[in-house]
């Protein structure tokens, strides 16, 4: 069975006036309808999160040069401005959904920006794109106890069902934050696969629960476009990321440990 890479490109607002908070996790309307037509131009073919997993799970051939388009955590730009350029190109997207930051019933307030409401929600899904999970308040799921990591994803699950009739099978982690124990917990909660971050391409045996992505920036140009597609200087665009990673891994690791030996002190 092939192992050939696949890029998973990481959205999140699309927006012409982001606020401060989501403005580097941004792309402008006009730079997303340029990448649109450049994944058109070069002959690659958007599939879903789970189209993917499930082509990779049951052994199924993908489209040649397959590519995922996603977008974290709800924001109102994705229907504005994503979805008339996603629609014209035919592209399907999925969309993960942090359920208490979304505009209606269930908003619990501290989203960063203008998000989505559930109407426009149900005409994303209308429209052929995957609505996934998100978790409902966007902590770091890692950081979690038992309890709050599967109040977490169940409320999550069950409020994208009661909105859409429907449970979602795809989950990204927030900040792209996850362990065994999460992982586990994200399998249990019903989701047949789940994305991270590590800014490299996606492939078959990083495990459907583990499935890396690659991060598109307001800063993301052309060329840099273009690499993230084939999955070239990936280090070296990333370099500074990765050099935050893996030191703000230290200190989760330490909040871990000490969240663990707190009950032995009671």
């Amino acid at each position: 069975m092939s192992d050939a890479p696949v890029p998973i490109l990481m959205y999140h607002s699309v927006a012409t006036a982001p606020s401060g908070a989501t403005r580097a996790l941004s792309v402008a309307p006009e730079a997303f309808a340029e990448q649109m037509a450049l994944i058109g131009g070069l002959g690659l073919t958007p599939v879903t999160t789970a189209g993917l997993a499930a082509g990779w799970r049951c052994g199924r051939p993908l489209p040649a040069r397959p590519v995922l388009i996603t977008f974290d955590d709800g924001y109102e730009g994705v229907h504005r401005h994503a979805l008339p350029v996603l629609a014209r190109h035919c592209f399907p997207a999925t969309v993960f959904v942090a359920t208490g930051w979304l505009r209606g019933a269930h908003d619990t307030g501290g989203a960063p920006d203008t998000m989505l409401d559930w109407p426009q929600v149900r005409e994303l899904a209308a429209a052929g794109l995957e609505i996934g999970g998100h978790s409902h308040t966007h902590p770091q799921l890692d950081q979690l106890p038992d309890g709050g990591l599967r109040a977490e994803l169940d409320r999550c699950t069950r409020i994208v069902t009661d909105e859409l009739g429907a449970p979602p099978t795809s989950f990204a982690y927030p900040y792209g934050y996850s362990s065994r124990r999460v992982r586990r917990a994200v399998r249990a909660a019903g989701y047949a696969q789940a994305l991270a971050v590590g800014n490299a391409l996606a492939r078959r045996r990083q495990g459907p629960y583990a499935l890396r992505r690659v991060t598109v920036r307001r800063g993301t140009g052309a060329e840099e476009f273009g690499r993230l597609l084939e999955g070239r200087g990936l280090a070296r665009d990333f370099a500074g990321d990765r050099v935050l990673t893996k030191g703000y891994a230290v200190v989760r690791r330490a909040r871990q440990v000490r969240r663990k030996a707190l009950p032995s002190r009671v």
